[in-house]
């Protein structure tokens, strides 16, 4: 099965193509700038250029569901359920924090602990078994202080996303290890969206929203603009 995958939840605007378990072609770049607006369908096709193969031949599309950038998310999603309407295929949906932890599975560590940068000293994470990848704690929004993570203070524990370098900064674990140039790829949704789609735990396009964990606080209109 060819499938497509998009991760637009970061800086990093990402996306993947894969036959069955084999990676056929990444685009990915990390922008400060979240260049997903302008960028995401210019990969789509470097990635089908890439891997070889025509947008007709793609059987179903996941993506890379959050938590993270509220506009990149959206961009995200808006794009996977185009793809899935015109294609009439499947759509799948991971948890980006998930795609963070799998280059990190079975090396050893306890827990891998991604940590995506939101306001201040707050992170979206969740902590997962370093060997199986399951969750251990599901996801949340946390503010970070001294007394955080104490839990993994005689753990060997890894903490990686781009929210790893305050962390260190602030957490008292002198023997964890810090990797903040980690972000959400698509290239890492494979194994995840192979294990939904063989369950057929599959999105209901029409209704699927991204996880955005928390609400997005724009700017309020006043009265005589709305």
């Amino acid at each position: 099965m060819k499938v497509l995958y998009l991760e637009t939840s970061s800086k990093n605007c990402s996306v993947a193509i894969s036959d069955d378990e084999k990676l056929l072609c990444l685009c990915e770049e990390v922008s400060e700038n979240y260049k997903q607006s302008e960028s995401l369908h210019t990969f789509v096709e470097w990635a089908l250029e890439g891997a070889g193969i025509s947008m007709k031949d793609i059987e179903a599309v996941s993506l890379g569901k959050g938590p993270g950038s509220y506009t990149g998310l959206r961009i995200g999603a808006a794009s996977a359920k185009g793809f899935c309407y015109g294609l009439k295929v499947p759509l799948v949906a991971v948890n980006s924090l998930e795609s963070m932890i799998e280059p990190f599975l079975d090396s050893n560590y306890e827990f891998i602990v991604p940590l995506i940068d939101a306001r201040r000293m707050e992170v979206y994470t969740a902590v997962y078994d370093g060997n199986t990848g399951k969750e251990i704690s599901g996801t949340e929004a946390k503010i970070l202080d001294e007394n955080s993570f104490e839990e993994f203070r005689n753990k060997k524990v890894i903490f990686v996303g781009d929210g790893a370098k305050k962390a260190q900064e602030i957490l008292n674990l002198p023997g964890a290890e810090f990797r903040e140039d980690i972000y959400p790829s698509a290239q890492y949704l494979i194994r995840k969206t192979l294990e939904r789609l063989r369950e057929k735990e599959l999105e209901d396009i029409a209704y699927f929203e991204p996880f955005y964990l928390k609400d997005f606080h724009g700017v309020k209109k006043k009265k005589s603009e709305e």
